[in-house]
């Protein structure tokens, strides 16, 4: 793939086995190169304040174990610079439209900063599950020609209560309505995780097994559950948002 501009991947995971795999993983089923990405870890610092969207294709958001409904008094510093940050990053990619997808973290981040209230109410589970693709989703150019259902991999204690203001509502499930929006042409979010398969989603329930996303003797029924889960379509998705903001 011919890519004149780096894709810029903000990644948020303080464990160093998570984050390496997550990258690769965005990697392999966006189909690019590590050459053709900058990837920055925000979780110490928060993002540059000499970030230039310019410089980049676009911008690619990974999952994250902050929770923006955490009451705020109990947020670290961290969470709270981050959070502060995002906004900041917002007010450009929304004002310009720039390519943007944000994957779980990255997409209570954007509903939070369109305006649209983020709790527990429609967490879920992790594991694979069957979402849908809306009306207008099957119109967008991620979702051409998807069968009308697709299988994901997930797992959230928080989403977006209601579609953002102004969004598209392109894929809705039946215990977390609010799957993926696109906001303007070229800013999307989804609940699920695109870049998500079996053996990453493995690491993450063994890391994440008493961060509150499930009963950590759970553990190994949930690995055996997701690991002869295929999600070809989730993963299409990156692939095909790599490939239409390639320039």
């Amino acid at each position: 793939m011919n890519i004149s501009k780096p894709f810029l991947i903000l990644q948020l995971r303080p464990e160093d086995e998570i984050s390496d795999n997550e990258f690769a993983a965005m990697l392999k089923y966006g189909g690019f190169e590590e050459k053709d990405a900058h990837r920055i870890r925000i979780e110490k610092g928060g993002i540059p304040e000499n970030l230039a969207l310019e410089n980049y294709s676009a911008v690619i958001v990974g999952g994250s174990p902050f929770d923006i409904s955490t009451p705020e008094p109990d947020k670290p510093a961290i969470q709270k610079k981050i959070e502060q940050d995002f906004n900041c990053l917002f007010d450009e990619i929304v004002k310009h439209d720039f390519p943007f997808l944000g994957a779980c973290s990255g997409n209570g981040l954007l509903g939070s900063y369109l305006g649209t209230s983020i709790s527990t109410m429609y967490g879920e589970a992790v594991g694979c599950v069957t979402i849908h693709i809306t009306e207008e989703g099957k119109k967008d150019a991620l979702l051409d020609g998807f069968p009308d259902q697709i299988s994901v991999l997930l797992g959230h204690k928080e989403a977006c209560d209601t579609t953002p203001a102004g969004a598209t509502l392109l894929m809705t499930g039946t215990a977390c309505p609010v799957q993926m929006f696109r906001i303007g042409k070229n800013v999307y979010a989804t609940q699920f995780h695109p870049e998500g398969d079996s053996e990453g989603f493995a690491l993450r329930i063994r890391a994440y097994k008493h961060h509150g996303y499930f009963q950590p003797h759970e553990t190994d029924n949930l690995i055996d559950a997701i690991s002869q889960k295929d999600t070809p379509y989730a993963q299409k998705i990156l692939k095909r948002f790599v490939s239409q903001y390639a320039r």
